[in-house]
């Protein structure tokens, strides 16, 4: 079968793509208001982009109903700051229960039972449940789309501190059995990391 984007409904690209796109790792992104109001959200277009400066990647779509954009996008554009919690399985109902559209007045820590927890470098909390976090400062925004339902935002920000649990690293490695990341599907579905396949890379002859 053959799709062509400009022939279909957004709606029906997003779903293609949420359904190729897997597993993709998820963004629980924590951010404050300009007026001191916590924000948490979690966002799965999301990955690393280089190790020097430490620099990750989110994308906030615009809000499919209306086009405006999300509180987490408003959050990072008035305070330059926000932290990438990652999500371990212990906690996922409480992240899914952020998910909503909640008017920004709302805090999700308190509708989801989350512990907000004092960052060290930045102001917005982190997610006391995680057990990595990036603090991270904003690098940049860049804008993708007309301004439509569906279009969005890449942003891309610079960790200032790594906070990782005692219990899920060691001597330099991320203990998967210990962190138990979950990965993002299509609809409701969500997916584990433990079964997994070795493959060998081969080295460069000299």
């Amino acid at each position: 079968m053959i799709f062509d984007p400009k022939e279909i409904s957004f709606s029906d690209t997003h779903k293609i793509m949420i359904g190729s796109i897997v597993p993709r790792p998820i963004a629980f992104v924590s951010t404050i208001s300009k007026d001191g109001k916590n924000n948490v959200a979690p966002f799965s277009y999301f990955n690393g982009v280089c190790s020097n400066p430490p620099t990750i990647m989110f994308a906030p779509a615009r809000r499919a109903w209306d086009g405006k954009r999300k509180d987490t996008l408003n959050n990072i554009i008035d305070n330059n700051e926000f932290v990438i919690n990652l999500v371990s399985e212990s906690f996922a109902e409480k992240m899914v229960a952020c998910s909503t559209d909640f008017d920004s007045e709302v805090d999700e820590f308190k509708i989801s039972g989350l512990s907000p927890k004092e960052s060290s470098k930045v102001k917005p909390p982190r997610v006391g449940e995680s057990k990595i976090s990036f603090e991270c400062e904003l690098n940049q925004i860049i804008e993708i789309g007309n301004g439509d339902p569906g279009s969005g935002f890449i942003v891309i920000g610079t960790i200032v501190l790594f906070h990782i649990d005692d219990e899920i690293y060691d001597n330099g490695k991320i203990l998967l059995e210990k962190f138990e990341p979950l990965g993002r599907l299509a609809g409701n579905l969500y997916t584990r990391p433990n079964d997994n396949i070795e493959i060998i890379r081969k080295i460069k002859p000299k």
